[in-house]
């Protein structure tokens, strides 16, 4: 039986980043799914010492083309030290979200981590959206919108000095999957980065397990597997409960394979589990839904077949 380590809880409760609010309240509805007991369920040892702490969001409107960029600072400072601090204690760290903007502290943690072990990292973004805005082509000024960019160098110095050096990510170090909302600048800049991106389309016309080879196929014991998780990834049929919506996204039964196949690789070592908002949510089904996938993460699987 494959042994895991420690995983942390970081509970990161702000929409700092976001257009709507809500995602504050994410890492309480995951509790109260049960995400821990789940995890223990499954034999794995979870420490949560609750939340972060950051400033609350003024709700104020873009300033050069960005939204409460010194809270957004903050809130990742705090993030990418309670990452790191997790990371050097041979933890596996879940980011407990909160909006998407928070995955560039997270990420940013990672990717020192990384180059300090001479790991290979490789970020697997599940979304709807590319995330690939910066302040002079962002149409809201949301930083949820921008963490992948600041991770590749464009965006606001601080945010991407949250590394040293500079930038977090290189272009074969991410797949995007479930992308089918992208502004038209947008959709512009990742073509000029070369990003890989299997956006919807690619998962109708190859299907996901087609999909889910080819974006891990580099994938080796020698990766630092992370997931950076926006559970609008899923079509919101299934989990209504995000703040930007976007039909067409993977059904149950795909993402149950998206997530047995990042388990079967052995190699996920960092969560992000972003953008649960409760207060678009029903009876909160789509944290629950959340923490079903994340189990199958950990060793649930439907295969009744011996695996090869």
């Amino acid at each position: 039986m494959k042994t895991h380590p420690t995983i942390r809880l970081i509970g990161a409760p702000t929409d700092i980043g976001a257009g709507a609010r809500g995602a504050s309240m994410g890492p309480e509805a995951l509790r109260v799914a049960g995400l821990a007991s789940a995890l223990t369920a499954r034999g794995i040892h979870v420490i949560d010492d609750g939340n972060l702490v950051g400033p609350p969001n003024p709700w104020q409107p873009p300033v050069n083309g960005y939204r409460h960029l010194p809270e957004v600072l903050a809130w990742n400072i705090a993030v990418r030290d309670a990452v790191a601090h997790a990371l050097n204690a041979n933890e596996f760290p879940m980011l407990l979200g909160g909006d998407h903007c928070l995955a560039m502290g997270s990420i940013a943690a990672v990717a020192a981590h990384c180059r300090r072990k001479n790991k290979r990292l490789m970020v697997l973004w599940l979304d709807a959206h590319a995330d690939f805005n910066t302040n002079v082509i962002t149409p809201s000024g949301n930083t949820h919108g921008m963490p992948v960019a600041t991770l590749f160098g464009f965006g606001a110095r601080a945010l991407v000095n949250l590394i040293d050096p500079a930038p977090a990510l290189r272009r074969d170090e991410i797949v995007q999957i479930g992308i089918r909302s992208v502004d038209d600048a947008e959709k512009q800049f990742v073509n000029q980065q070369g990003l890989e991106v299997f956006d919807m389309r690619s998962i109708d016309e190859l299907g996901m397990r087609t999909v889910m080879q080819q974006a891990l196929h580099n994938v080796t014991e020698d990766t630092h597997l992370h997931l950076s998780f926006d559970v609008d990834f899923l079509d919101p049929d299934i989990a209504p409960g995000v703040g930007t919506p976007v039909r067409g996204g993977p059904s149950y039964r795909e993402a149950q394979l998206c997530m047995e196949m990042i388990a079967d690789t052995g190699a996920l070592a960092s969560l992000d589990l972003m953008e649960v908002n409760p207060a678009c949510d029903f009876k909160n089904r789509t944290a629950e839904l959340a923490v079903d996938l994340i189990e199958s993460l950990f060793g649930k699987s439907t295969l009744m077949r011996e695996r090869s």
